[in-house]
Parts: C-alpha cells; structure tokens; sequence
C-alpha cells in the first residue's frame, strides 16, 4: 500500500476533478427529457432491485439528503414513475418499485446514457485503460479493514 500522502492527495484530485468533469458533460447532454439526473439515479437503482428498496437502502445509492430524497421520490410517485407499497415485514417502512412507466422511462432515458457515458470515456480512453479504470475504482470501493464496521 501506497504511504506517501502527498501522491494520495494528488491521486484523489486528479480522481475527483475527472469525474466531476464527466458528470458536467453528462449532465449538460440531451439525454435527460423532464427527467434531474438525480431522479434518473434514483430510476437506475430501483431498476437493479427487482424486488424494490426501502428508502434507507435507496439513500445508500443516492447522493442526497435524507429530505432530499423523500422529496424526489415524493415527485417520482407523483408521476406515477415509482410505486410505494408497506413493508410486509415492517409495517412502518415502505418498499419502493419501479412502476410500469418507471421502467420504459427508465430504459429509454439508459440506453441514450450509456450511449453517451460511453462516448465521453471512449473519446479519452482505449480499452485497456477502461478496464484498469473500472478495476481501481472496485478496488476503491471495496471494503477495507477501516471500512468494516467493528462489532460492539
């Protein structure tokens, strides 16, 4: 493991300038229709959960406040892009499911995103260097023993 602090710090700038750099291109793209990209990140993560999430399981994929989140998800039932139904194990909680709509939106507004995630790291990146890529960032999001949570 790398211990020089001065190459870990450039390491994250040059990491976080990137991305915010491609969420810039991504997010000015034509891609969205009426959709914020956050409420399509939040259609995406329901898309992976077949069986729905709870809000709080929801929030773990969603770079939002906690009010945040209840008020996009509030617009997203409202559209009738989302369905809410109780929590059989917990009556309190609610599980969250794409609805039919949801998932033609959701579709629709993926593929055209992919399309253009695709374009921007294809234009900068052979594919070798996209496979390095993706492998550093699984290795960054794994994880770690600092991670874990300690048994109390």
């Amino acid at each position: 493991m790398a211990r020089d602090t001065r190459l870990a710090n450039q390491a994250w700038e040059a990491l976080f300038r990137a991305q915010a750099t491609i969420a810039q291109e991504l997010t000015a793209g034509d891609v969205w229709g009426d959709l914020a990209p956050s409420e399509y990140g939040v259609l995406y993560a329901l898309s992976t959960a077949p069986a729905g999430l709870r809000m709080s399981e929801l929030s773990k994929d969603v770079l939002l406040s906690q009010a945040g989140l209840s008020r996009l998800i509030g617009r997203l039932e409202t559209r009738g892009l989302i369905d809410r139904q109780t929590d059989p194990d917990d009556a309190r909680a609610s599980i969250l499911r794409l609805s039919k709509a949801g998932v033609h939106v959701q579709r629709r507004v993926g593929a055209m995103h992919g399309r253009h995630v695709a374009e921007a790291l294809s234009s900068r990146l052979g594919d070798d260097q996209l496979t390095t890529l993706r492998e550093l960032c699984e290795r960054i999001l794994a994880p770690t023993a600092s991670t874990m949570e300690v048994p109390k």
